[in-house]
């Protein structure tokens, strides 16, 4: 009887979402030799080739790619049953701050997995801009923070890179408008370079909408009032990407940041920091995979 091994699947699920053997060692802290041990331990219990290594980054192989859905559930519920079990020694709260923009898709399932791992740590999820996050997280108010920026601080991370595109009304017209509607958030700070990128292409805009309220930007877009800004993937299902082939300017790549993982400070802290490297490392993966 062949029994598969919960540690090698968490090797092989986290190269899948990283894209190597390196960036998996690093969110395991585990050395890369060791990585790729185990990966090749999987490969021979199973018979298979589960890792196509011949392009510039590691892809899976169609047996991989089965494995791979399997995988998750084990090691998901492996990590159930442990927090299930073990979760006495581990309770409180912890503060993560998320831009509005990049809470969905991946937070949900990030809260939802640290969940089943810490049932009675609760999170308290703060929702900001990231001037406002980085202000708080300064102030020692959160413990981890994500933040959308073109540069990272020292002693930060940098998740993946997202570009950075055009948002309408689906089958909207208000892109093609002139002067260019727009509608933002008072402190967004994606607003400065989006105005400047129009400037530079000397296309006229109006700033018809400035709020606090992402409801509010969202209404307005929706009903082909103005047009809006938000990191790839990112936007809701009433709003869709402008095609624009060209009449309005390319927009700048967004790093994804996360603040405050740099040291280590406990298994409830580090567990939650490396939640979020894989998810958004898994975004990073696919964006590359599909450029």
């Amino acid at each position: 009887m062949r029994n598969l091994d919960i540690t090698t699947l968490r090797s092989f699920v986290a190269v899948a979402d990283s894209g190597g053997v390196t960036r998996a060692a690093g969110f395991l802290h585990l050395t890369q030799s060791a990585v790729s041990m185990q990966l090749k331990r999987l490969e021979e219990l199973l018979g298979l080739a589960l890792l196509d290594r011949s392009g510039r980054t590691i892809a899976l192989t169609a047996s991989g790619e089965q494995l791979l859905v399997y995988a998750r559930r084990m090691v998901a519920l492996n990590d159930e049953v442990i927090g299930r079990l073990t979760d006495q020694a581990y309770e409180g709260e912890i503060v993560l701050g998320v831009p509005h923009d990049i809470v969905y898709p991946a937070i949900p399932q990030v809260l939802k997995q640290f969940h089943a791992a810490f049932p009675r740590v609760k999170v308290q999820l703060v929702s900001s801009y990231t001037r406002a996050l980085k202000e708080k997280f300064g102030r020692g108010e959160c413990d981890l923070i994500l933040t959308t920026e073109t540069s990272v601080d020292p002693g930060a991370q940098t998740l993946c890179h997202k570009p950075l595109r055009w948002i309408g009304a689906p089958g909207g017209a208000a892109w093609r408008q002139k002067p260019l509607k727009l509608a933002f958030g008072r402190l967004c700070t994606f607003r400065p370079r989006v105005i400047e990128a129009l400037d530079a292409a000397n296309i006229a805009w109006d700033v018809i909408v400035e709020t606090e309220s992402d409801r509010t930007i969202e209404a307005t877009v929706s009903a082909d009032l103005a047009v809006h800004t938000m990191i790839e993937g990112t936007e809701p299902p009433h709003l869709e990407r402008i095609e624009h082939a060209g009449a309005l300017p390319d927009l700048a790549m967004q790093m994804i940041n996360l603040y405050g993982a740099q040291t280590k400070k406990g298994v409830v802290h580090d567990t939650l920091a490396d939640f979020l490297r894989r998810s958004f490392s898994s975004m990073e993966t696919a964006r590359l995979r599909a450029g």
